[in-house]
């Protein structure tokens, strides 16, 4: 016979199910500034400029990337996507929301490749050919580092660009050491090569496009349910609230739902497999502008045993503009800057504490050696394996997560903050 205090618990469990109880509510957003208006012409020109340059100088395909990547960059911004604070706040205060707009921006990514891919569609004579990602010590090590790398650093692969596009300097360091981290894991390949792993798993060999699809948005409805009642349990102080405008006026100025910028990001990650036949990338290119100006001043990387494979000797011997990631990732930096002016909130920081600087430094290294040793990036890897239906994504994503706890236990050594449940806002 039930109890009354069996129907209490079954109402709780269902009531977990459907909201996302925080200890207080939000605070209302602060005043939306007013559009910096230099920021915004020097961007745009920018972008429609050399947007022009690459159509004329290397044709549709590579101007239709550049243009994708100025689409990311402002959903990016717009919505505030992000994956480092979404993992800090799940860790530290078990709130999460942005957990739950992962899962969105995943199922988005992945039912809309899986019709890309099964249909054999592709754009500009490209064929969508996902692949597996090996599974071993190289994928194991490189997420964890890559997740430590984040919350030193204070932003992911993804976020790194949006920040230096809305003027964060901060993260220019963060981006000057990533850059950084990936070079000299190219230089130090030979001491990373040979490591344990197995090849990886692509769900649509053994179940066909439609039963990985099928598993994939199980596996992120089981995500959405487990994130929602360990929130409830911890109950957690709420996001902080972005300035937005009102009406039509914030598709433009921002700030957008962090769900409808998951939608987004998902449509034109889908559109990046459209157009280029694989996945969108982020890290590729920062081993790639490295490499690049090395060569500017004189070295050799071209000797280095990395450069010498077929795919990334042609990669460095190729002008920078027609490699997909690098054109992606121009336009993420742009694209931000034009969001982030629109909305009145670029602005260069001029003062960086020293503790800080040092963080966001060799957080960018760790990403950097991070994404190169597990082949991607929270981008490259998590979004691109999951979404396509390698297992290695999700690999990625739990040793992530271990990375991230470890992160936050580091984070107080250079005077960054970690969320606290007893905060008013996380």
């Amino acid at each position: 016979m039930s109890t009354p205090t069996d129907h209490t618990s079954t109402r709780v469990r269902h009531t977990a199910l459907l909201s996302s109880p925080t200890s207080v509510a939000a605070p209302p957003p602060e005043r939306l500034g007013r559009v910096t208006r230099g920021p915004l012409l020097v961007a745009g020109l920018l972008a429609v400029g050399l947007s022009w340059y690459v159509w004329s100088a290397h044709g549709g395909k590579f101007a239709a990337l550049l243009g994708l990547g100025l689409g990311l960059g402002v959903a990016l911004f717009h919505s505030r996507f992000g994956f480092t604070s979404a993992w800090r706040q799940l860790i530290s205060v078990g709130n999460g929301e942005g957990l739950r707009a992962h899962a969105l921006l995943l199922g988005t990514a992945s039912t809309l490749i899986a019709l890309v891919v099964a249909s054999g569609a592709g754009l500009f004579g490209s064929t969508p050919s996902p692949s597996a990602g090996a599974i071993g010590l190289p994928l194991f090590v490189g997420a964890a580092l890559f997740a430590v790398g984040m919350q030193l650093g204070g932003a992911c692969a993804s976020g790194t660009l949006f920040a230096v596009g809305s003027g964060q300097s901060t993260i220019l360091l963060t981006l000057g050491g990533f850059v950084v981290g990936s070079v000299f894991y190219t230089w130090a390949f030979p001491a990373f090569d040979g490591w344990p792993e197995v090849p990886g798993v692509l769900l649509s060999d053994h179940l066909g496009w439609f039963g990985s699809w099928a598993a994939t948005v199980a596996a992120l409805v089981a995500v959405v349910v487990v994130s929602r009642l360990v929130q409830a349990r911890r109950n957690p102080p709420p996001l902080g609230a972005v300035p937005s405008a009102t009406g039509l006026a914030r598709v433009v100025r921002g700030s957008w739902p962090k769900l409808a910028g998951a939608v987004v990001l998902g449509v034109l990650a889908a559109a990046v497999m459209l157009v280029s036949g694989g996945i969108w990338g982020v890290t590729t290119a920062f081993a790639l502008w490295g490499a690049k100006l090395l060569q500017l001043v004189g070295l050799h990387p071209e000797t280095w045993e990395f450069w010498q494979s077929d795919r990334y000797a042609e990669l460095l011997a190729n002008p920078v503009l027609t490699e997909k990631t690098s054109l992606t990732n121009i336009g993420i930096i742009l694209g931000a800057a034009v969001a982030a002016a629109a909305a009145g909130a670029w602005k260069l920081h001029t003062t960086i504490p020293w503790r800080t600087a040092v963080a966001a430094v060799l957080g960018g290294i760790l990403m950097g050696v991070g994404a190169r040793l597990a082949g991607g990036c929270n981008i490259g890897a998590y979004l691109g394996g999951i979404s396509t239906g390698s297992l290695h994504g999700w690999l990625w994503a739990v040793f992530a997560l271990a990375g991230t706890w470890v992160g936050l236990k580091l984070r107080p050594l250079f005077g960054l903050g970690v969320p606290k449940p007893s905060d008013s806002v996380c």
